[in-house]
């Protein structure tokens, strides 16, 4: 099993906005085979950071999927939406010890 997170920092006062963009989009990333999903926003260090967290069965299921989000109508729609409030990110891949 692997872990993926996604850390954005948001662009300054867009937390509130983000979050609303995020709770929707959870619904559709879950409809493409996430096993599990959170969502973090900053309490303490760099202001504004947004952190998706996914776990998928292997390395090959999430690549998979992320070709099918290129595709996905409804994916595309809620990604338009979060592009904006975001000014960088990075992602981090784990191996889950079992």
């Amino acid at each position: 099993m692997i872990l993926i997170r996604n850390t954005f920092q948001l662009h300054f006062g867009k937390a509130k906005e983000a979050k609303a963009v995020v709770k929707d989009g959870l619904k559709a990333l879950k409809a493409l085979g996430l096993i599990e999903n959170r969502a973090y926003i900053d309490f303490t260090g760099p202001f504004y950071t947004l952190v998706l967290e996914n776990t998928w069965d292997s390395l090959a299921v999430f690549e998979k999927a992320m070709a099918e989000m290129g595709t996905n109508k409804e994916w595309q729609e809620w990604y338009a939406k979060l592009v904006p409030l975001v000014k960088s990110g990075h992602r981090e891949i784990y191996s889950v010890i079992e």
